[in-house]
């Protein structure tokens, strides 16, 4: 197999390690959410210690990718994608911490705490994890069109953060003494709201692996 040969098969498996990392974010996610709902503290727990293992699949990612820039000395597009793959599973890491903090409230809330979980917090988790779905196509397909989508995505999750945190505060000015537990609740919007911030960044890294060039999403 010739070197240029060589180089495009690792290109290649390093291009589904990003995509079966961003999957497992989703999950994490998924879980995360699931488990607040059911206030299932034991799961929750599991789901913490389960973060180790994203926490390896990137600096697997990270130690390929390196390897790769160090053995070929890549230039223009290829070494693009090469630092896009560093920076875009270092998101994806990210991603992933914040569904453990979400488990981590999900324990302080505890398995009797009697409140009504908001039910934005789910349609902010499922727009973000749709906004997965598209950050992964638009990768493997190095699609800016798609990527363009990702902060129109983001700015509803935006919107439906700051909705959750006006009602939680008018919640803790009639439940005084619930104020912790209403709290942590604000706090998984933000997870979430972070969740989806990350996913705009691999937006951007799709834009600048394709034109060469940083570019801001959000502006």
């Amino acid at each position: 197999m010739s070197t240029r040969a060589q180089f495009t098969e690792e290109l290649k498996d390093l291009k589904q390690q990003i995509k079966e990392l961003a999957i497992d974010s989703k999950y994490s996610l998924d879980t995360a959410i699931h488990l607040l709902y059911e206030c299932d503290v034991e799961r929750a727990k599991q789901l913490i210690e389960d973060d180790a293992l994203l926490d390896s699949k990137e600096e697997k990612i990270n130690d390929t990718a390196a390897l790769m820039i160090a053995k070929q000395q890549p230039v223009a597009s290829d070494l693009r994608r090469l630092i896009s793959a560093i920076k875009i599973s270092s998101d994806l890491e990210r991603m992933a911490d914040h569904s453990t903090n979400i488990a981590k409230a999900t324990i302080h809330l505890g398995e009797d705490h009697n409140i009504e979980i908001d039910p934005e917090l789910r349609e902010m988790a499922v727009i973000a994890m749709d906004m997965v779905d598209l950050a992964v196509k638009a990768f493997e397909y190095e699609d800016i069109s798609l990527a363009n989508k990702l902060a129109e995505m983001d700015d509803i999750i935006d919107k439906k953060y700051g909705q959750v945190v006006k009602q939680m505060l008018e919640l803790t000015a009639i439940n005084p003494e619930q104020i912790q537990h209403i709290m942590q609740m604000a706090y998984v919007a933000r997870y979430i709201e972070r969740f989806a911030d990350h996913i705009t960044n691999i937006g951007e890294n799709i834009f600048y692996l394709v034109k060469g060039k940083s570019y801001d999403l959000n502006k």
